[in-house]
């Protein structure tokens, strides 16, 4: 019986999803399902709601593998934006929305749920965010984390729209020099 690795090189992992393989997939969830469901529990709510996105969650990893582009972006920000948009999907077809709590509890909750132990080669996201400019960090919890559209942050922190905007594209500018450095 061949012993299942305990960590791969982001470029490994991805050609070797990419290939299809079952064990480097069950590596996969079992070293991101924790984080990507707790940021999938705080836009949903349900325990049982955010379960069941969680499987539409990897099946659409499974399935779009073959579109992932590592020259756009780290393979667990990829996987986040198809959990949040996948929870944000789920949440909208029920017509209810997430409520807002202190961004600092949301972020404390998603990284005692989250068992993902980061590598050298993957993102740890919330040191990352930790970094950015208090107002920048709000906006970033609010629209990625907890399923806000920007239009819905705008409102709910009296703002214009455009601020909205520019605040999210220069956190995520940030973020970027972040991750470089």
């Amino acid at each position: 019986m061949a012993l299942r690795k305990t960590s791969y090189p982001e470029e490994e992992l991805v050609a070797s999803l990419k290939r299809n393989d079952r064990k480097s997939f069950e590596y996969l969830y079992d070293s991101y399902s924790a984080a990507l469901y707790s940021v999938v529990h705080k836009i949903v709510r349900e325990d049982e709601k955010a379960e069941d996105v969680m499987q539409d969650v990897f099946l659409k990893i499974w399935r779009y593998m073959a579109s992932y582009n590592p020259e756009k972006g780290r393979l667990f920000t990829w996987m986040l934006n198809i959990a949040r948009n996948t929870a944000i999907d789920a949440i909208r077809t029920e017509n209810s929305r997430p409520a807002l709590d202190d961004i600092d509890v949301a972020m404390d909750r998603a990284e005692a749920v989250a068992n993902y132990q980061p590598s050298i080669n993957t993102l740890d996201l919330r040191d990352l965010v930790e970094k950015l400019k208090p107002e920048r960090k709000l906006l970033v919890d609010l629209v990625y984390f907890q399923g806000y559209t920007q239009e819905e942050a705008a409102q709910k922190l009296s703002i214009p729209l455009g601020t909205v905007k520019s605040r999210i594209r220069t956190a995520l500018q940030d973020l970027k020099i972040f991750f470089a450095a």
